[in-house]
């Protein structure tokens, strides 16, 4: 059976690593539901988060596959109810649905959305939570218009210390002795 994972992989800044991570899912068929990269919490070192459906059994393998990857420093796996994630959603409507009536705003509090921008041709709402909340948002505001609509993959950070941290201590603790 099919169950979403959270691939968490840390590694140095390096051209090309990204598409030699890609290809290690693209080789077994896997497709990625949401990929982001950015900075961790250490200079130097860079995160990206990555999100799976594949059956339980081949996750292990998949995140050994990465791990394999020069440059690629650890990569951990995580159940949903292990993290703490987000995505940010930006939705971009036509000003004059905004003003025709107070619909738009009264959906947009109900969903706990933000106005990020107001122009005279369209009205920019930012909605930040998980994957189902900023489409419910979308639904509702579909019927009065959508020029464009954009969400951003997974942000999550694990529910326990940063597992990084530690194996990196226990690295130099192996290097001590």
């Amino acid at each position: 059976m099919n169950k979403e994972f959270t691939i968490s992989v840390f590694s140095e800044d390096k051209v090309g690593l990204l598409s030699r991570i890609v290809t290690v899912f693209t080789r077994r068929h896997i497709n990625i539901d949401s990929l982001i990269t950015s900075e961790s919490s250490m200079p130097g070192i860079f995160r990206f988060i990555i999100v799976v459906t594949v059956p339980e059994g081949r996750i292990e393998h998949l995140v050994k596959q990465i791990e394999k990857q020069v440059d690629v420093l650890k990569a951990f796996h995580y159940e949903t109810d292990e993290i703490v994630h987000q995505e940010v959603a930006l939705y971009k409507m036509p000003t004059a649905s905004f003003m025709k009536s107070s619909l738009v705003e009264q959906i947009v509090r109900k969903h706990n959305a933000r106005i990020l921008d107001i122009e005279p041709d369209y009205v920019v709402i930012e909605k930040t939570g998980h994957k189902h909340e900023t489409d419910a948002l979308l639904r509702e505001l579909e019927p009065m218009g959508i020029y464009e609509f954009t969400r951003s993959g997974r942000v999550a950070i694990t529910k326990h210390h940063e597992p990084l941290n530690q194996y990196l201590k226990e690295l130099e603790a192996e290097d001590a002795s």
